[in-house]
This record gives C-alpha cells, sequence and structure tokens, in this order.
C-alpha cells in the first residue's frame, strides 16, 4: 500500500514541501530511504523503528518498506523526517484509518527510542511555509513558542507518537493552539551609558552610529574603554519591529540557536566573535550552506575586538557585505543568500604594545613593527568605515566624578526619533536608514550649500578621500542633521562628520 505524509526542507531561510511517500509491499523484506537524505535521515531506521514498537505499535519487518522524500533532486537534512516517515509505516500498514488522517497538514519532529518528540532546529521556516500554503502544523511540544510566532498559524504539539493517535480518537480533543505571532518582551543591558565615565565624544559617534546604521573604528590604548562602548550600542539602539524579530528568529531557528528556553529573539543581536574565527566561521558555508556570524548579526551589532588580530583574509570577506547588507555563498550545487544587514563594530590599539603616542606610558615597539601591525587592516576596509575615532587613556579625576552621565534610555529616544525620520523619508525605498543609500539617493537627499561644498571639497584634497568616503561623510552628515532636527544639511553637520574620517596616520611617517 502507498501512503503520502507531508513535511519539509528548509533551504537557506525558505522552506519547500517535501513530500514524504511510503510503499509498503510484499517481497523480501528491506527498509530503504532514497531521494538524497543525508546520514542523520539513513540513521533513522532503527531509530524509527524501535519508537515505533514501544508506543505500541507493530513494525513491518516482514515486508518490503520504501521511503520516498520528494522531490528527490532535493537535499534532505536532519532528523525532522522521523515523525512524517514513522506515520507514513503506520498509514501504509493499515495501523492509521487513511480516512481520519488530517492530510492537508505538515509533519515534522525527531523520534527518540521510546517515541517522545524531541526539540527540533529550523522550524521557524517550516512553520512560514504551513501558514501559507497549508492548513497547519504537527510538531514537538517543545517547538510550540517558536512556531507561535507565525500569527495565525494551526499548531498541534506533539509530546510522543502516541499523542497524535489521541487526537484522531479523540482523547485530545482536535482544537489547535492558534499562532499569536510576535510579543516584544521588556529588554534588559548589563550595561548602561550612565555609568561609563567620560568619553563623551565616543558617545556622541556612537549615538550617531545607532541613529544611521553606520560602521565605527575605535582606536586606543588598553583599558581606555573600548570594548565596553561597544557593548552598549544595542542599549541606544531602536527596539526591533515585529518583522525584524521574526526574521532574526529565522537566523537563528536555521542556525540550531534557538532552544525551548529561548524560542525567538527580541533584543538586537551582539556578536562578538574571536580573533581566531574563520572565514566560513564568519561569512558562512560549509558542505550545506549555514548562516554565520554576519548574519547572525542582523538587525544588530558585529563587534571585531583587536581588530589587527583577525587574519587579513577573514577581514577582507566583510567587504560586500558591508556594502550590500547581504552575504551570497555560492557552491557547485547552488548559491544562497543570507541577509547581513548590521553596525560594524570594531576596536584595536594604536601599536602591538598599545601605547604609541601614549602620553604616560612609553611604547617598546620599532617603527617597522608599528607599521606592519596597522597595515594588517586594508586600505577598502578602511574606507567602509564611516566613523573613525580615537579613545583616549581616561583622566583619573573622570574616575572619581559621582555625577552620572547620560543614560541609554535617553540616547535611545533621540535614536528613535532620527530613524523615525529616516523611516518617513525612505517609505517608498528598500531601504530603511540613512547608511543604505546609494548615489541616487544621495543625491536627492544630501544636498549642501555652496559652504559646506567648499568645506567638502578641501577635506577631500586634504585628506586624499575616496568617491566612496565622499559618499560617507554625506550619509553622516545626513544622520547628524536627522539627529538634530534639521531638514538641511548644515556646513556644522559637514565639519562633524569629516572630522570621523580617516586622518593622515602618523605611523606612516615613521
Amino acid at each position: 500500500m502507498l501512503a503520502k505524509v507531508i513535511s519539509g526542507a528548509t533551504i537557506g531561510l525558505d522552506s519547500k514541501i517535501v513530500e514524504v511517500e511510503v510503499d509498503l509491499s510484499f517481497g523480501f523484506p528491506t527498509f530503504e530511504i532514497i531521494g538524497l537524505p543525508d546520514k542523520a535521515i539513513k540513521e533513522s531506521k532503527e531509530r524509527i523503528k524501535l519508537a515505533i514498537k514501544n508506543s505500541g505499535f507493530k513494525f513491518p519487518s516482514d515486508k518490503k518498506l520504501v521511503i520516498n522524500l520528494a522531490p528527490a533532486d532535493l537535499k534532505k537534512e536532519g532528523p525532522i523526517y522521523d515523525l512524517p516517515i514513522a506515520l507514513g509505516i503506520l498509514l501504509a500498514s493499515q495501523q492509521i484509518p487513511l480516512n481520519l488522517f488530517p492530510k492537508n497538514f505538515l509533519f515534522l519532529g525527531e523520534l527518540s527510542l521510546n517515541g517522545e518528540l524531541k526539540h527540533s532546529k529550523g522550524v521557524l521556516p517550516l512553520a512560514i511555509l504551513a501558514k501559507e500554503k497549508l492548513e497547519g502544523i504537527f510538531l514537538p511540544q517543545a517547538n510550540l513558542k517558536e512556531a507561535s510566532l507565525v500569527e495565525g498559524l494551526k499548531i498541534f504539539p506533539l509530546f510522543s507518537l502516541k499523542d497524535f493517535f489521541s487526537y484522531l480518537s479523540g482523547r485530545i480533543p482536535f482544537q489547535p493552539i492558534i499562532g499569536q505571532g510576535v510579543k516584544i518582551e521588556e529588554e534588559n543591558f548589563e550595561v548602561d551609558m550612565a555609568y561609563i565615565k567620560g568619553q563623551e565624544q565616543v558617545k556622541r559617534a556612537l549615538e550617531i552610529a545607532a541613529a544611521g546604521n553606520h560602521n565605527v573604528l575605535m582606536s586606543g590604548p588598553p583599558g581606555a574603554g573600548k570594548t565596553i562602548l561597544a557593548k552598549t550600542l544595542p542599549s541606544i539602539l531602536p527596539k526591533l519591529t515585529k518583522e525584524e524579530v521574526l526574521e532574526v528568529s529565522k537566523i537563528y531557528s536555521v542556525a540550531g540557536l534557538l532552544s525551548e528556553e529561548k524560542p525567538f529573539i527580541t533584543t538586537r543581536p551582539f556578536r562578538s566573535p574571536h580573533h581566531t574565527i574563520s572565514d566560513i566561521a564568519l561569512i558562512g558555508g560549509g558542505q550545506s550552506p549555514k548562516p554565520g556570524e554576519i548574519s547572525l548579526a542582523h538587525c544588530g551589532v558585529l563587534f571585531l575586538d583587536e581588530l589587527p588580530e583577525f587574519s587579513r583574509h577573514v577581514l577582507e570577506t566583510l567587504r560586500q557585505p558591508l556594502e550590500d547588507g547581504v552575504i551570497t555563498i555560492s557552491r557547485a550545487k547552488g548559491s544562497l543568500t543570507f541577509p547581513s544587514k548590521f553596525i560594524f563594530i570594531a576596536s584595536k590599539n594604536p601599536c602591538p604594545c598599545g601605547y604609541y603616542n601614549d602620553p604616560k606610558r612609553p611604547c617598546t615597539c620599532t617603527a617597522s613593527q608599528i607599521i606592519k601591525y596597522n597595515k594588517k587592516i586594508s586600505g577598502p576596509l578602511l574606507d567602509r568605515i564611516d566613523l573613525h575615532l580615537e579613545v583616549p587613556r581616561l583622566d583619573p579625576q573622570e574616575l572619581f566624578k559621582e555625577k552620572i552621565a547620560e543614560s541609554s534610555k535617553e540616547i535611545r529616544k533621540r535614536v528613535e526619533k532620527a530613524r523615525e525620520i529616516q523611516r518617513k523619508r525612505f517609505k517608498n525605498l528598500k531601504i530603511s536608514t540613512n547608511s543604505e543609500m546609494r548615489p541616487k539617493e544621495i543625491k536627492k537627499f544630501c544636498q549642501i550649500s555652496e559652504e559646506g561644498e567648499n568645506l567638502l571639497k578641501e577635506a577631500i584634497d586634504k585628506f586624499s578621500l575616496s568617491v566612496r568616503a565622499y559618499h560617507r561623510i554625506l550619509k553622516v552628515a545626513r544622520t547628524i542633521a536627522d539627529l538634530a532636527g534639521e531638514e538641511k544639511i548644515a556646513p556644522s553637520h559637514l565639519a562633524e562628520a569629516i572630522q570621523y574620517r580617516v586622518k593622515i596616520n602618523e605611523w606612516e611617517g615613521l
């Protein structure tokens, strides 16, 4: 007898329907799974056999059993096909009445040996697929909260294989749980701007970065506060919208980073990988491409501490995502695109020992060491960073001031106000922040006066700025004007934006 059960496969961040076809016939007893299954699916045979037996049913070990995962040219991965395969076998062996089986529902879940269903990864994209193309979804109870992000989705959570029969027999009412959609929770941040002493100029620059989604590079001696300043950035960024929560949670679901305790992401991500990270771990990839750190930082912050310590090859992979906001991973079997729209924050010391030009401690590095250290970061990558900041050693007197600085909550209000101005400005475009503007939008929204034009010409000539740097100065100036509530970009806004651009490095004259 032939039976069919609907499941799904995730490709990148999208999902497609997979039909689990089960054929049970007379012949030499075999159990074959075909249709490009991976090793986890091939190993599921014994797991499914024991789950069926330990749930009180009979496994048809005396028959020829063939499982086909269609379409056959689509790679299938993971143990989520355990439940649909088991149900297909019970349907084909007539242990489930065919007329009672819910046909237009998606089934997924990993089975344990006793028939219980375990938490599965990558459920959110499949739940979205079920909402768009089917009537609902049957999944493990542990994935209920994750699937509930999809508003209006009919969800039937299962603790075990036996639970499904309780639905069919009426022992459990066949009433679905309806997905309630995204609920934004109260945010709690470890670090607040109010408790960071001094560094007012750096705080101002981070406010600009948050308002316009601009990239930042901080340079200064050890202990100046670069890392803690970077960690405060999420606290002044606007809250995630419902659409962003769904988008970010989908990435984390595919990466297998959601759990029953943490079923979705409601705060802006802050990713801080170690400098030993590989290029694949940073940008994503692998035999079956998965999102990397830059995609996990989507809608949030990617912080690279001690930037020159990272492999130059790894850093160069950041060029395209910093420019485009997406990363395309190409393999022989095809290509996948992951979103990677984040604020890039990096920090560095001025030299290997960290004390070049420090007024308190002498530098122990040679001129060649300083040049070699700074040359690890390429010019094209530096050119893609909007705000270049010097983070000086903190004055000891600042440490003993009892006055609490401006809180992150107060700064966030100004940032949100500036973001709202940008949302209205770009409402008919496919962008939402100033940093995303292309030359066409820059020409339209970043018009400057003759005085401002002369100031910019002088800066370009003095600092030998590239065309990209010219555009980025205008974007930053536009953000500064938005924070001030000004419709036009004034020369003062341009002057502040120019001071954040990379200047002639002192070490180049060594």
